[in-house]
């Protein structure tokens, strides 16, 4: 599985869609007790669940990993998991799903300036607080040294979607086939 991971506005999503289109691989779709964004889609995006739905699924250990994040739970369910698969998740998630499936997967940690992160907000319509908030949140969250395990840092910034893309995906069958 591919496992990509980073602060809010490093890529992850554009990036995974490319993957997923051009290399034939499949999203993984997780759960979140967040409000859908404009344009989402239910079952297409994520699950979306009300709190209480989520909490009942994790307590019966439907879950691979849940995370709490931005004060919304997020979760993979174990029987979604497979290798042809991309997935975003945070460190929890990423240290979780390691600790699982060591062999089967590789992690990405995608960095972008905080400036540019910010504009990438901004742009898709994210509020001035919620920015702020997550980029209060993603300075002493997203840092190397709170993921037990990480394949490869890529930084985001002097590259298009389309090079990412690429260049991850080469990355992820080298490192699979080695």
């Amino acid at each position: 599985m591919l496992l990509l991971i980073g602060a809010s506005a490093s890529g992850k999503t554009e990036i995974s869609k490319i993957i997923i289109k051009k290399y034939g691989f499949n999203k993984m779709i997780t759960y979140t007790t967040r409000d859908k964004r404009v344009g989402e889609v239910d079952g297409v995006d994520y699950y979306f669940l009300s709190k209480d739905k989520f909490l009942k699924k994790q307590k019966e250990d439907y879950f691979l990993e849940t995370t709490f994040y931005n004060n919304n739970y997020y979760g993979t369910a174990f029987k979604d998991a497979d290798k042809k698969k991309v997935l975003i998740v945070d460190v929890n998630g990423a240290n979780k799903i390691f600790e699982y499936m060591q062999d089967e997967v590789v992690i990405f940690l995608l960095e972008a300036t905080e400036q540019i992160r910010k504009e990438r907000m901004r742009l898709r319509g994210d509020t001035k607080e919620q920015i702020n908030a997550r980029l209060d949140n993603d300075r002493t969250y997203f840092i190397e040294e709170n993921i037990n395990h990480i394949d490869y840092v890529i930084d985001t910034t002097p590259y298009s979607l389309e090079e990412l893309a690429d260049k991850i995906y080469h990355l992820y069958i080298n490192h699979i086939n080695d």
